[in-house]
């Protein structure tokens, strides 16, 4: 690994998805926005909170366009710049479509960092883009006084698989794509105490592709698909909750974790992001009694590049894991069921 004079993470007061404005101050600033219902041609807009906006053009084509940046979770450059385009990639694969083209979106303060290290930055998102089949083909770069690097992304699908957070059905089970515990081994990270065989157990799930998503969309007993991010998984499981009018019992045990997680959130490697997540939604979860509050943790932990969340038929929620794990995402599992009821989470 190459050696350079200073510290990403010490650039910016946060990094990856737990750079996201909390739930709550999201919808406070989102509350008066103009409505988007007007445009038949606009099957997803705001009113969701889905993953990105998706336009018809016509009876056989959508078009999918998403933005995502944020600051560095990591010190090497390379992998900040994968991490970082694979996440945005992910709202594409979300919304049950395939990427074509992505725009760069670049921050840096120009007199704090050398040249060299932006450009590693730059490769880094290059490199996922070439391993999704798409180009970089354009963007836009300002001095900024953090660094800042994202893609904007271009899709498309059928408009049959179009998969949005909004519609899962009563008697769903909920599968989850990748592992959990991004923004706890970035928390740990920044005080140097991540063993480097975890830091690389945690670049190979943030730099792999969700492309599943694509395949996922064309299964009829896949229903709803989201993925999980900056608001960790209650407050993206909440908003699947919320759209599709309907509760969830999540099922902790069996939600999958990266292998040091657990014992890194007990000892308190958390962050401030998890801290202002479970404030944000906290009243429409409901804890088993007695949980510690590091198992809480886990799951208000932001997540940066993490996987989907897919709420499938009952019935078809084994096959649907193996086709998953088939498709190079081994930790996927079956983490609860959806019901009728007030839009909630019970965790079991």
């Amino acid at each position: 690994m190459t050696t350079y004079p200073l510290r990403l993470t010490s650039l910016a007061h946060g990094g990856g998805c737990g750079c996201k404005l909390a739930p709550s101050v999201l919808q406070e600033l989102l509350a008066d926005q103009p409505a988007t219902a007007i445009y038949k041609q606009l099957l997803v807009g705001t009113e969701n909170s889905d993953d990105a906006a998706v336009w018809q053009v016509d009876d056989n084509t959508c078009v999918i366009a998403t933005t995502d940046f944020f600051m560095p979770m990591v010190d090497d450059p390379y992998d900040f710049g994968r991490i970082a385009a694979t996440n945005a990639i992910s709202d594409v694969y979300a919304m049950g479509g395939k990427p074509i083209m992505a725009l760069a979106i670049l921050g840096m303060p120009v007199d704090k960092i050398p040249v060299e290290m932006v450009r590693e930055i730059l490769k880094g998102g290059a490199s996922v883009c070439a391993t999704a089949g798409i180009p970089i083909a354009g963007g836009h770069s300002i001095d900024c006084p953090e660094p800042v690097y994202g893609l904007a992304v271009i899709g498309t699908c059928h408009p049959s698989q179009v998969r949005r957070n909004a519609d899962a059905r009563a008697g769903d089970a909920l599968i989850l794509t990748k592992p959990v515990g991004v923004g706890i081994y970035s928390a740990a990270i920044k005080k140097g105490a991540l063993p480097p065989a975890a830091y690389q157990e945690m670049i190979t799930a943030t730099t792999t592709l969700n492309k599943v998503g694509a395949e996922l969309g064309q299964d009829k007993d896949v229903h709803a698909i989201t993925d999980v991010t900056g608001f960790g998984v209650l407050g993206h499981t909440l908003e699947l909750a919320r759209g599709s009018k309907l509760s969830v019992v999540l099922q902790v045990d069996q939600v999958p974790l990266l292998k040091d997680a657990a014992m890194l959130a007990e000892q308190g490697f958390v962050t401030g992001a998890s801290h202002r997540n479970w404030a944000s939604y906290s009243h429409d979860v409901a804890l088993p009694s007695g949980m510690p509050e590091w198992k809480r943790h886990l799951l208000a932990d932001p997540q940066t590049s993490g996987g989907l969340l897919v709420s499938c038929a009952s019935a078809a929620a084994p096959r649907l894991v193996e086709t998953i794990k088939k498709a190079g995402l081994p930790s996927a599992a079956i983490i609860g069921r959806v019901e009728s009821g007030k839009p909630s989470i019970t965790v079991v």
